[in-house]
Parts: structure tokens; sequence; C-alpha cells
């Protein structure tokens, strides 16, 4: 392997691959190879093929998901498993086919059982039902490691894979109804903040209990986790529970959780809880030992992690302000005109 590899970091725009290309830029690699959704389609074998026969790439970060929270689970799930199953399908197949040896697999902790044991464990995989709400995406991440563990048990591969818990940010999507919880509250509370709506209503009631990471943590981990010796992360894993979990190690209630993005955001009014909405699972905790033990924990305590993803989502939000602005003048629409004519 190369000092400096040739390295393809796969949904480079999202939370995830934004946060990857930041820390491996940060770690002196210049050469990083990116492509957005409109220059490479990933569920398209033949462009994935094509992508690594001309690139020779030598490590590749496996970023690119369909993502979502509770209400896109539940609203698009033959998108969510069809679209994740045929981008890992691609990327590592494609990367084997061109000789890749080197790869990193992102996953997602709703893999595991919806009542497992708390903290986490990696080997608790599949030893009891998914939480219904994912179930659909949960399925299509356990394929993803399956298939690393199969290359190999197979080709001798030295593919790998990590399992954050929920992620947080600069990079993330606010979509109003598609989005993951923090980015979901940071713009309903923002939104009220700005209106002065007496309260806010919250999905469900408040006590499920969530682990969140700060996304360049997140990063770093995966970037260490990449790093690490072959012998070291062989005695750490086993070839068919090869994952490994990467968290905080703590968790905090929905409702604790809304109270302190409301007090980050600035607003003063009523927090309500909407019971009959659904909840998910009741707990989901990582025991993140195995990563400990093998040299990394994270650093970004919540309150700070969500000051900074407050301040990445008024930076966004002015941008898209900004571009809506520029859109809406004449200047713009001449100059628009004349450019398609």
């Amino acid at each position: 392997m190369q000092n400096k590899p040739r390295i393809y970091v796969a949904g480079h725009r999202g939370l995830v691959g934004s946060a990857i290309v930041r820390v491996l830029r940060a770690r002196g690699h210049a050469d990083i190879v990116t492509r957005t959704h409109d220059e490479l389609e990933l569920t398209d074998q033949g462009q994935v093929r094509e992508f690594f026969r001309t690139e020779r790439i030598d490590q590749v970060y496996l970023a690119a998901a369909r993502v979502g929270g509770i209400h896109a689970n539940n609203s698009y799930p033959a998108e969510f498993i069809y679209d994740n199953l045929m981008v890992q399908a691609n990327v590592v197949h494609e990367a084997w086919r061109a000789g890749v040896h080197k790869l990193l697999f992102l996953g997602s902790s709703c893999i595991y059982p919806r009542m497992a044991a708390q903290p986490i464990r990696e080997e608790y995989l599949m030893n009891g039902m998914l939480e219904p709400t994912n179930e659909p995406y949960a399925m299509a991440k356990i394929a993803g490691i399956k298939l690393c563990e199969s290359y190999n048990r197979q080709y001798g591969t030295d593919y790998r894979s990590v399992m954050p818990t929920n992620l947080y940010g600069p990079g993330d999507n606010y979509h109003p109804e598609n989005s993951h919880v923090i980015p979901a509250l940071l713009l309903r509370f923002h939104e009220a903040k700005v209106n002065e709506a007496p309260e806010v209503a919250i999905w469900g009631s408040g006590k499920p209990m969530r682990e969140f990471l700060y996304i360049d943590d997140m990063a770093a981990a995966s970037v260490h986790v990449m790093d690490l010796t072959p012998e070291a992360y062989a005695a750490s894993t086993e070839p068919m529970h090869s994952h490994i979990n990467v968290g905080t190690g703590q968790d905090v209630t929905i409702a604790d959780l809304a109270r302190l993005v409301g007090q980050t955001v600035g607003y003063r009014g009523n927090i309500v809880f909407d019971a009959s909405k659904p909840d998910g699972t009741p707990r989901k905790l990582l025991d993140v030992s195995k990563l400990a033990a093998l040299g990394w924990r994270a650093s970004t305590p919540l309150a700070e992690g969500l000051q900074r993803a407050y301040a990445a989502y008024l930076d966004a939000r002015c941008e898209i302000l900004n571009r809506e602005n520029v859109a809406s003048s004449p200047e713009w629409q001449v100059s628009t005109r004349t450019a398609h004519a």
C-alpha cells in the first residue's frame, strides 16, 4: 500500500462522507476521489464498474446511502432497501473486481434487535426482531456487513465495517419530514423562536433514550479503524462478526434532548409530546468498549456538538436564503435567460 493512497469517498456530499473528506484532508491526504450523484449513479453497476476500471482506487470509504428518520423510513421502505442494497453490492463487488484491497463500510446501529440488551454489543447482531419502522434500511445495512465479510472470507480482502450511533452536525439534512431527530429539532425550535410560537410539539412520548455522536468524531473514528493494522483489526473482531460499534457510550432521553436543543436555539416556549406518534426503539445505547480498546474515544460533548450543529444550520439557512434572493432578482433572471438562449 502506498504511503498516500488514492482514496474514493462514496457519498462525499452527505453528512458522513463530507466529514470523512475533512478529516482525510486535515491528515494530509490530497489524492481523494469524489463523484456527485449526477456524475456517478451508484445503483448502476455498469457506471460503477467503469469508474473503478479507470480511476485506480486504493481505498474506499463507503458512506453513500439513502438515509432518513422514522417518517422517511415508514414512507419509503422500498427505496430504503433497494437503493442501499444496490449501492453496497455495486461498490463492494466492483471494488473487488478492480483490485481494491481495503474498504470501510459504514452501517447503522439500527441493525440490532429492537429489544437488545443494553448497552448493545457487536455480537447481539441478528439475535432478535428488528425495529419495524426502519426494518428495510436495517436489513440492507446487515447485508452490507455480510457482503464485506463474505468477500474477506472468499477473496482475502480487507473490507471493514463500522456501526455508528445516531449522528449529527454540519452537513445534516434539515428536511421538515425526512430528517433525523437532531436536525429536525433544530429546524423546529428555530422556526418556533422566529415565529414566537407558544409551544413546540415533539413526536412520541419523549421517554425513549438515544445516543448521539458528533459527525467529526464519527469521521475520525472511521479513519482510525481504516488505519488499524490488519493484525489489530483481526484481533478485535471475528470473521462472522467483523463490525465495530462507534458511539459515545452515553445516552439521553428524547425529552431531555428536546429541552437541550431548545436551550441551544434560545427558544423560551413550552415543549409538549405527542404520544400518538411512534416512539421507535425504547433504548439504543452502543457498547463501545471494543473501539476504546483499539485506542479511540469520542471527544465532543453533546452540548458543545449541538452548539456547532446549530451554527452550521444557521450558515446553511443563510446560504439557501441568499440563493433564493439572488434567483428572484431581475438581474439573475436576465442572465439565466441569456445563458440558456
